[in-house]
């Protein structure tokens, strides 16, 4: 059946702001340290994926909450200028999430008001709207979360595929993907992230990430694991994959799993083979770290 969209992303969107050079320990008892850089830049997982997506030709909606505020105004313009459709995006009463990012060269502290983001729930995500739905941030947005299985299980009932990237975990608890990762098609963490799931899920200990993604994959989906400098790889079907890391100096990490997440999703919904997503996915979060923040340098498929 015929979609009015190729992807749908269902997530987090909010202003970052990116402080370059960080110090490590901030001063606080008023003193003010000076940083060698700042961006106000589009971020949230979801709201980067979905521009990602864009770029790469996939005709893209974003659903997620953003506040009736300059925060939120800021965010639906830069995702329409970028060629998502936000007509979907609920704008509330609660104010729009924020984040500042303090970044050291490749590493990064991010300190997230969450704002509306815990009140997104599934009734506010359209139904049969795309051929693919995309989930971002799930430790953020509790509200979803707890419908999540249910949503992703009738998209899949109507014939449409998903994927599933949880971010980080503020609490450190991993709790509640034993009934959304078999409503899963393709599971997107990093490798740490891989590591501390399995390890609540199945009681692991400190396993290597190919053990980690074998065991999550046991559970149904694809799992496509972010490796940092070693690349990534993916499980499927009892076969392990690996693509190596771009050979780029990068300006800016922030975003670069998102737009990894938006070239392997690009290029499974083309039909490409589990070794070509995972190249494709590998290159275009290597690009994306050219320029400050997580959209400004992400490719289009003639750059790849």
């Amino acid at each position: 059946m015929a979609r009015e969209f190729d992807l749908l992303v269902v997530g987090d969107a909010n202003p970052d702001v990116v402080l370059s050079g960080a110090p490590r320990e901030p001063a606080f008892g008023q003193r003010e340290q000076l940083v060698s850089g700042g961006d106000l830049v589009l971020g949230g997982s979801g709201a980067i994926t979905a521009c990602g997506a864009a770029r790469l030709g996939l005709r893209t909606a974003f659903a997620g909450r953003v506040g009736d505020d300059a925060a939120g105004r800021f965010v639906l313009g830069v995702l329409a200028e970028r060629g998502v459709d936000v007509s979907h995006c609920v704008i509330g009463s609660r104010p729009t999430a924020m984040t500042v990012v303090l970044a050291d060269g490749s590493d990064r502290a991010i300190l997230t008001s969450p704002g509306c983001l815990p009140y997104l729930t599934v009734e506010d995500v359209p139904r049969g709207l795309a051929s693919h739905v995309h989930v971002s941030s799930y430790f953020l947005q509790p509200a979803l979360a707890a419908g999540l299985p249910g949503l992703l299980a009738g998209e899949r009932r109507a014939g449409a595929t998903t994927s599933l990237d949880t971010n980080d975990d503020p609490a450190g608890a991993w709790d509640g993907l034993a009934d959304v990762l078999p409503e899963v098609d393709v599971f997107l963490p990093n490798a740490a992230e891989a590591a501390a799931i399995a390890a609540r899920l199945f009681g692991a200990g400190h396993e290597c990430v190919e053990a980690a993604a074998a065991r999550l994959g046991g559970l149904g989906p694809a799992v496509i694991v972010k490796d940092g400098g070693n690349g990534a790889l993916a499980w499927e079907s009892g076969l392990l994959t690996r693509a190596a890391a771009g050979p780029v100096e990068p300006v800016d990490t922030v975003g670069a799993g998102d737009s990894f997440n938006a070239g392997f999703i690009a290029a499974r919904l083309r039909g490409m083979s589990l070794g070509e997503c995972l190249r494709v996915a590998v290159t275009c979060g290597s690009l994306s770290t050219q320029a400050p923040g997580g959209t400004a340098a992400q490719p289009t498929w003639k750059d790849l």
